[in-house]
């Protein structure tokens, strides 16, 4: 235990001898530093002064009186070192500086410069040989043998000096090369001095050469300008020669060799040159020169070899090389699949034979996508993400086959089966494309079944139709649409969210959308069943009728009983969708969009079903159509089968407003509501049976009165109940129902009537006021507290 003590000892002591130097140490530093700020300041003269700012020796602390860490930590921060900063910045400034400077030196002197040089220098050969036309000053054929030794020398020339100045060469030799296209053009077109065919085999020539150079050199330029140059020319050669075939062999073979350098090395720039040109050429020939007749088979062979090199040349080195593929990759695949696709799609569609081939051709799509995609998975060539990206060219194009190929529910089954089936995949085996790629099937299936409804509930309405409601496949198609969504809904519920996605919004948004797509649908399904159903009893009721013309007459009962079942629909499934929610999710997003929709079915009630109820009431009574139809009391007992279903949702939204996961408080917003309803219901019912028992006008007088009674029942529970808002709303109504009195029920009464009212509203309002009266100190504590 001792040892142990003294050897704690011995170490504070050495640490405390650190300290010390340390000290002297920095005030050494720091009297060095303020001699240099001194001398700077001084300038040259400083000899007089040298002595005067000399420093005095440092004596360093015993021992035995340490200095505090603190102390030294401090003295540091506080006297931070600043003398030899700008020393040590100059120089990486200069250096920099420097450096920059022989950069553009190097890039200006090396590349640019002998760029601009070619450039003027095939300029000047093109000047001098038009100047030479133009004057007549040397045969045609001497021209072209001259440029020809022009563009050779340039070419020699330049391939010599390749051993020493490479990147001066390569440009050298891609002018030569320009020069010998565009020769080898004026001596086809200018002067026919040679035929179509020797013409063909000397640029094919040149474009091999080029390929060759390129991949020698290994330089991008040679291939631009060797390669992506000759372009232009065999396009104004098929100008003069007719022949769409020799123009599209040509760019057929420039592309051969662009895939040949693909597969060596992988120059982004050629690439996307070739792409862009060949496809302008061949949509610019479809838009201006194409004959329906005479060119259908080339364009279809053509467009799908300009395909297949495009996506080989895509393919080829990223297999290779095992390079994982990039955003602009993606693009320029999907791009060439679907610029392939649309422009053959359009030739077919043009075609007798082609029409009833679109489907197969769109398949073959999908197969060859396929067979790539098999390949890419089987020799593990690249990157998961490519065969992902295949694969998902496969089905898109299977998507796009089911409709061309098929119509009717056939496509919505297809497009909503498969979008669950990627669900699936993509987030049980955690393949982000997959599940990416169902979505937009999911908005695709959505809209076809919306179709799907146009065209068996709407567009043949009225019209003869073989169609039974809920047997027949419309239906049939929306319940497995149900299904394929319900089983997209429990996978979104069931698979944990991968931690690459949990950051995206879409696991979010998957969350509300997918159910609310399946409850509207669920909704709509039924209720465009109940409405085919009485739309084809409404126009089953046809009759014809002559008078002075001839019209058709229908039963106007069974459209306002198919109105009314219509809305019981509506008020039943919103009550079942409260009272399930109540029982299992639970959920609170869904519980307010139900109280909403709850809330607007309500007032569709209270407005146009009340309306409807009051037309069949009016029906039975007057018993215009008795002459054409049975009009029977079921026209007044489906009034009290409304009420019914109206009663429910009031029960499922006042259980629902109480659950503790809604978290909100509308228990006073759902009491007024409530009032609102029972009283306009009983005004209707006040206006039904006095129309029932044949008073058409003194209901007026009736509806005063019963507000008024209604006015006071609110203050009695006011004040029964300590709810001030009820006693507020009962002013409201009394306010109401004394307007209503003198601006609109005294102009239609006898002095009778008049008089009823007056004293049952002055009897009302003076028992109002007694209550207020006798409970003032109740309702005076109610509004303390």
């Amino acid at each position: 235990m001792q040892d142990h003590q003294n050897r704690i000892d011995e170490l504070n002591q050495k640490l405390e001898t650190l300290l010390s130097k340390q000290e002297g140490f920095a005030k050494e530093l720091m009297t060095l530093y303020k001699e240099i700020e001194a001398l700077k300041k001084m300038g040259p003269d400083f000899s007089e002064t040298k002595k005067a700012i000399t420093p005095e020796p440092v004596v360093e602390k015993p021992i035995d009186t340490p200095i505090p860490k603190e102390e030294v930590t401090k003295e540091f921060e506080a006297e931070p070192i600043t003398a030899g900063q700008p020393q040590e910045k100059v120089k990486p400034k200069l250096a920099q500086k420097t450096k920059t400077k022989s950069n553009w030196e190097k890039f200006i002197g090396e590349n640019l410069i002998n760029k601009i040089g070619i450039v003027i220098t095939v300029l000047g050969v093109a000047i001098g040989a038009k100047y030479s036309i133009e004057n007549n000053l040397i045969s045609p054929l001497t021209r072209i043998v001259l440029g020809y030794f022009a563009g050779l020398g340039l070419l020699g020339f330049g391939i010599k000096l390749k051993e020493k100045y490479e990147n001066y060469s390569a440009v050298l030799v891609s002018g030569a090369l320009a020069i010998l296209y565009f020769i080898t053009f004026a001596a086809y077109s200018f002067y026919d001095l040679f035929p179509q065919l020797m013409t063909f085999a000397l640029m094919l020539v040149f474009t091999a050469f080029g390929v060759v150079a390129a991949l020698h050199y290994n330089k991008q330029i040679i291939a631009h300008i060797g390669l992506v140059g000759a372009y232009a020319v065999p396009f104004l050669l098929s100008n003069d020669s007719g022949s769409p075939s020799v123009l599209f062999s040509y760019m057929a073979i420039i592309n051969i060799g662009i895939l040949i350098i693909s597969y060596k090395r992988y120059w982004k720039s050629l690439y996307y040159s070739s792409f862009v040109i060949t496809w302008l050429v061949f949509a610019s020939w479809m838009g201006f020169s194409y004959d329906y007749e005479a060119h259908f088979t080339t364009a279809l062979i053509f467009l799908g070899v300009f395909f297949l090199i495009f996506y080989a040349t895509f393919l080829v080195y990223k297999l290779k090389a095992s390079e994982k593929f990039k955003n602009s990759d993606i693009v320029l695949l999907l791009l060439n699949a679907f610029i392939f696709y649309g422009f053959g799609y359009g030739l077919l569609s043009q075609n007798d034979t082609g029409v009833q081939l679109l489907g197969v051709f769109t398949l073959f799509n999908a197969i060859l996508h396929f067979v790539v995609s098999v390949i890419i998975h089987k020799r593990k060539l690249a990157d998961r993400n490519l065969y992902y990206l295949v694969s998902g060219m496969v089905l898109v194009f299977l998507t796009i086959a089911i409709p061309v190929q098929l119509d009717g529910n056939w496509v919505t089954l297809l497009w909503a089966f498969e979008a669950a089936l990627l669900f699936w995949i993509g987030r049980k085996k955690n393949v982000v494309v997959y599940e990416y790629l169902s979505y937009p099937l999911m908005v695709l299936a959505v809209f076809s079944l919306i179709q799907d409804w146009e065209l068996s509930y709407y567009i043949f309405q009225g019209q003869d139709s073989t169609m039974r409601p809920v047997f027949n496949v419309t239906f049939m198609s929306s319940i497995l649409f149900l299904g394929a969504f319900g089983f997209i809904n429990w996978v979104n519920n069931t698979a944990a969210h991968q931690e690459n996605r949990k950051n995206t919004s879409f696991p979010a948004i998957m969350t509300y959308a997918i159910p609310s797509i399946w409850l509207i649908t669920l909704f709509f399904s039924l209720f465009l069943e109940i409405q085919y159903y009485w739309d084809t009893l409404y126009y089953g009721s046809e009759i014809a009728i002559t008078d002075e013309y001839e019209y058709f007459k229908y039963n106007s009962d069974i459209r306002s009983t198919g109105n009314i079942w219509l809305l019981n629909y509506s008020l039943l499934f919103i009550a079942a969708l409260n009272l399930v929610n109540i029982k299992k999710p639970q959920n609170r997003v869904l519980g307010i969009v139900s109280l909403t929709a709850g809330l607007f079915a309500l007032f569709v009630f209270l407005t146009m079903g009340l309306y409807e109820l009051s037309e069949l009431r009016e029906s039975y009574i007057d018993k215009t159509l008795s002459e054409y139809y049975n009009t029977g009391i079921f026209n007044i007992v489906i009034r009290y089968i409304t009420f019914a279903f109206v009663a429910l949702l009031l029960v499922s939204l006042y259980k629902l407003i109480r659950q503790a996961f809604m978290k909100i408080n509308f228990n006073i917003p759902f009491e007024i509501i409530l009032h609102i309803i029972i009283l306009w219901v009983a005004s209707s019912e006040l206006i039904h049976w006095m129309h029932m028992v044949g008073s058409h006008q003194s209901y007026k007088l009736g509806l005063s009165i019963l507000w008024g009674i209604y006015a006071l029942v609110l203050v009695v529970l006011g004040i029964w109940q300590n709810k001030k808002f009820l006693r507020l709303v009962a002013m409201i109504l009394f306010g109401l129902t004394l307007i209503k009195l003198f601006f609109y029920d005294i102009a239609s009464l006898n002095t009778i009537s008049k008089t009823i009212v007056f004293v049952s509203l002055g009897v009302l309002l003076l028992i109002i006021s007694f209550l207020y009266n006798k409970y003032k100190n109740r309702i005076s504590d109610d509004e303390t507290n």
